[in-house]
């Protein structure tokens, strides 16, 4: 999947070429009417791309169309490869899912949880329930973001610097400390909020590797499965290749260049976060996705045992609860009905519960600027959008890509 190329007849893999062409047909009207700048989407099956759409640009400005090797930011994308990079240890036997933060930063020893009040007067209680490593993973550890706006803690999050970054000049193993003098939202394990907790994961894959999470990731996951363009900037000789960043405009939803927030992506990161900050291609990231369809192995390439993956791709909220039975309702990149959450990636439990069309067990994760990967190991499907369009919240791109994409299943 290097260049590509369509490898395969759609009618060969159960999937129906004229009910494919309805993909372009619709998601061609949002870039058309302004809505979206242009996009790149994949559908692949038993390991063969049956269908690859390029439509519109990568810079409306300057008039440069989406092309195979447009570099787009990941943003929470990078969120699962963070998640397999930490896997790798645990396969290693370096950590055990029980095993407590405080023990490998100890900065966290000492937490307090929000109970009530105000930011000025709040409430707190002591932690009765230790944040473990498998909280981490599955952003059941208390923690929040700066940019929900919905509780005390998340302003706290802001006045410490975290809203739509971190605070200047600071190293991961800095930020883990601040985020660990912060107060956590709930007991660990006990419910689930979309969170900063992958980024925690990061910095325990450099504390256990003696690399940076960047490093780790280039010499185990991108170097091994051939992913070139996929780092945590996009260096000088690749920058022409960038697509540029969108918002809506406010009036009427169409949209508008955002060079403020899309320059980032140029500059090397003092911290690698594990939450966002990658930069990569459809091809590069569509390699990561077949390696876990493929059960942690990607053309003769093994990351991780099929056994693995499979529990990562597994419900770990309590009680094999959906996300809206022990999600706060705020802000992810997934819906909440119908939904559990993995290590790393969100899993659908019940497509009817969720009213978009899917299989039990299907999983993957979207970014802020509207990308989003789905692996269907029931199917042997992989789809994918890439686009670059904040946030991901503007249109209903996902949900609507999963009913595309299975009203062409015809087999």
């Amino acid at each position: 999947m290097s260049n590509l190329e369509v490898t395969v007849d759609p009618s060969e893999v159960g999937l129906d070429p004229t009910r494919l062409a309805r993909i372009r047909s619709h998601f061609g009207k949002y870039v058309d009417s302004g809505k979206l700048p242009g996009y790149h989407i994949t559908v692949s099956r038993a390991g063969k791309l049956a269908y690859s759409d390029l439509y519109g640009h990568a810079d409306v400005e300057n008039k440069k169309p989406i092309e195979n090797d447009t570099i787009y930011r990941a943003y929470s994308m990078t969120k699962p490869i963070c998640a397999v990079a930490a896997l790798m240890l645990w396969e290693e036997g370096l950590f055990e899912m029980h095993d407590q933060v405080k023990w490998f930063i100890p900065s966290f020893a000492d937490q307090k949880v929000f109970r009530s009040g105000t930011l000025t007067a709040p409430r707190y209680e002591p932690i009765t329930e230790p944040m473990e490593m498998w909280h981490l993973f599955s952003h059941t550890a208390g923690m929040t973001y700066g940019f929900v706006y919905s509780n005390p803690v998340d302003q706290m999050y802001r006045n410490a610097g975290f809203e739509w970054g971190t605070p200047r000049d600071a190293s991961l193993a800095d930020i883990c400390d601040i985020l660990a003098g912060l107060p956590l939202m709930f007991q660990p394990g006990t419910e689930w909020a979309y969170s900063m907790s992958i980024d925690v994961l990061g910095r325990v894959v450099e504390i256990l590797s003696g690399m940076t999470l960047g490093e780790f990731m280039k010499k185990r996951i991108f170097d091994p499965l051939g992913m070139t363009d996929t780092a945590f900037h996009c260096s000088a000789d690749k920058a022409d290749r960038l697509a540029a960043l969108y918002v809506p405009n406010p009036a009427d939803k169409k949209i508008l260049r955002n060079d403020a927030g899309a320059a980032g992506a140029l500059n090397e990161p003092k911290a690698h976060m594990g939450g966002g900050g990658l930069v990569s291609t459809t091809s590069d990231y569509l390699k990561f996705a077949e390696m876990l369809r493929g059960g942690g192995e990607y053309n003769g390439t093994r990351i991780l045992s099929n056994r693995t993956v499979a529990f990562m791709a597994s419900n770990h909220l309590p009680n094999n609860a959906d996300l809206s039975e022990c999600g706060r309702p705020l802000f992810a990149e997934t819906a909440f009905d119908g939904v559990g959450f993995g290590l790393g990636v969100s899993v659908t439990l019940d497509p009817v519960k969720a009213k978009v069309p899917g299989s039990a067990g299907d999983y993957g994760w979207g970014g802020a600027a509207s990308t989003n990967f789905t692996v269907d190991p029931k199917e042997d499907l992989v789809y994918m959008i890439m686009t670059q369009l904040m946030p991901s919240s503007t249109w209903p791109l996902r949900p609507q890509l999963k009913q595309l994409v299975h009203q062409a299943l015809v087999d």
